[in-house]
């Protein structure tokens, strides 16, 4: 894994899988964002103005009186920081799953179903049932499944079976938004 990309708000990793081909996924990591204020209680500890942004950032404060207030009396922490992991083109690989451990959202390819488990060796590809493990083992939030084989004529097929292993799963269509 490696860090291809940062800003104030966002990690991106690579995350290495395994398919015929030199083949990476991608790890997008929201930052901690600053602590919210509660204007009741800012308010009523007498803090000035020129503060705020220093409660924002987790600092302790003095007010008006020269009193010092902590900063957990009077904000609140901010929301926690999401994560997507999108492994496409991979064969079952718990090697992913240090990488992408407590995810919020998990896109991983099932091209096929288990009844078709053994086309997955010569191909490199997982079936919804072996996407759904590594989602419990990584401790998703949600798994989007996604890239699936032409060869069935229902992708309820493939989110049925995932579903036997995990419980929030979510199935990939071309043009379909998701907001979490």
């Amino acid at each position: 894994s490696e860090l291809i990309y940062e800003d104030d708000k966002v990690e991106v990793h690579t995350v290495p899988l395994d398919h015929r081909v030199y083949t990476n996924g991608f790890l997008f990591k929201e930052k901690e964002g600053e602590r919210k204020l509660n204007m009741k209680a800012v308010t009523k500890a007498n803090i000035d103005l020129a503060y705020y942004r220093k409660l924002q950032q987790g600092f302790d404060v003095e007010n008006e009186n020269g009193e010092l207030i902590k900063n957990e009396a009077v904000t609140t922490a901010p929301n926690k920081p999401k994560s997507y992991a999108f492994c496409s083109d991979t064969a079952y690989s718990e090697s992913i799953l240090p990488h992408i451990k407590n995810v919020s959202v998990l896109y991983h390819e099932s091209t096929f179903l288990e009844k078709h488990a053994s086309l997955c060796a010569t191909t490199k590809h997982s079936t919804a049932k072996q996407a759904a493990e590594i989602a419990k083992k990584a401790n998703a939030g949600t798994l989007i499944l996604g890239h699936y084989s032409t060869r069935y004529d229902s992708l309820n097929y493939f989110k049925d079976e995932a579903n036997e292993v995990f419980n929030n799963v979510l199935l990939a269509e071309d043009g379909k938004t998701f907001t979490f």
